[in-house]
């Protein structure tokens, strides 16, 4: 328990260092790095949506050099294979066998940090080769099963403005990313800066600030930490108040959602309160956690129907009204 104390506080710190050395790169989106350490620490995966050139990439390309772990990009196209994704068998001939055997070569998702960008630009089927390395952490491949070395973090791009020759994502793999993060405009003074740093001759220095051992241990810390039953019992409330069948749905969920979310956000509510807590120095979560992470925890996990797009409601508008009307003290 001491032990758990000391990790806790010794992760406040190196999260001002991360974000220390992030900021000689990435200036701004503050809430999107929150989110993304908090999803990778949950050992869960995030969605980011935004219109190109807001940095995506870059931001975390520079967080994986930051945490010392491989990374990887795959630009998902229409022509993409799902062994261009997990890898494929080659034949090879045995020097001293003179016997052709097959090998498998290792594909782009054996990494600890797997970016994949534009991620709906892709045929349902190659969509659907990252589902069991997202969920189990494995390959199968030639009748083979492979382990991906911890941590793994599947960060996938969307841009919301070109929805032609695109391929949405069905809600079971919508289902898989713990978070959906907006990407949005920097404002007039960073944008100031960025344009001034990017076309002079700066170069960041970046420090490794923690390692892959480090970030397994620091998943492991996230599980042990207690959650009160009050903040247990409002993030399932929570989650039950979106499904149109819950008896205790307000009434606008039934007026509004087709579908609502499941368990899943039950737990990926209460994981990113855990992980909010213990990356601020606080040592239990509590129902603010909650209501901190549930924006970015229900946004795809909503289903709106007709009548709240023909009156211009979307999943965000939901949630906000949703958190006024659930209560918070235990009722």
């Amino acid at each position: 328990m001491e032990a758990d104390l000391k990790a806790v506080q010794q992760l406040k710190d190196a999260r001002e260092r991360i974000l220390g050395e992030l900021r000689k790169v990435i200036v701004g989106q503050q809430e999107v790095i929150d989110g993304l350490l908090i999803s990778l620490l949950a050992n869960g995966h995030c969605l980011l949506v935004g219109v190109p050139g807001l940095a995506k990439t870059l931001l975390i390309s520079t967080l994986a050099r930051v945490l010392d772990l491989e990374f990887s990009r795959i630009q998902f196209t229409p022509d993409l294979m799902p062994s261009d994704i997990t890898g494929t068998d080659i034949l090879e001939e045995d020097r001293g066998t003179h016997k052709r055997v097959f090998t498998f070569l290792r594909g782009p998702v054996f990494a600890n940090i797997v970016l994949a960008d534009e991620i709906n630009r892709t045929p349902p089927k190659t969509q659907a080769a990252l589902l069991q390395a997202m969920q189990e952490h494995q390959v199968t491949a030639g009748g083979r099963t492979y382990d991906l070395s911890p941590p793994f973090f599947v960060l996938a791009t969307q841009n919301p403005i070109e929805q032609e020759g695109t391929y949405p994502l069905p809600e079971a793999q919508l289902d898989r990313f713990m978070f959906n993060l907006w990407v949005d405009y920097p404002s007039d003074e960073e944008e100031r800066v960025i344009a001034e740093t990017t076309t002079s001759a700066y170069e960041a220095d970046l420090k490794k600030v923690i390692g892959a051992a480090e970030i397994v241990e620091l998943q492991r810390l996230v599980r042990r930490v207690p959650a009160p039953a009050h903040v247990v019992a409002y993030a399932v409330r929570l989650a039950r108040a979106t499904r149109p069948t819950a008896k205790e749905r307000p009434d606008f969920v039934k007026e509004w959602i087709s579908w609502g979310a499941g368990p899943r956000a039950s737990q990926y509510l209460l994981l990113g309160a855990k992980t909010r807590a213990i990356l601020d120095g606080r040592y239990a979560p509590s129902i603010e956690d909650v209501v901190h992470v549930a924006p970015a925890v229900l946004r795809h996990r909503i289903v709106t129907n007709f009548s709240a797009e023909a009156e211009g409601v979307d999943a965000l508008a939901i949630i906000g009204r949703l958190l006024d009307a659930v209560p918070r003290d235990g009722r």
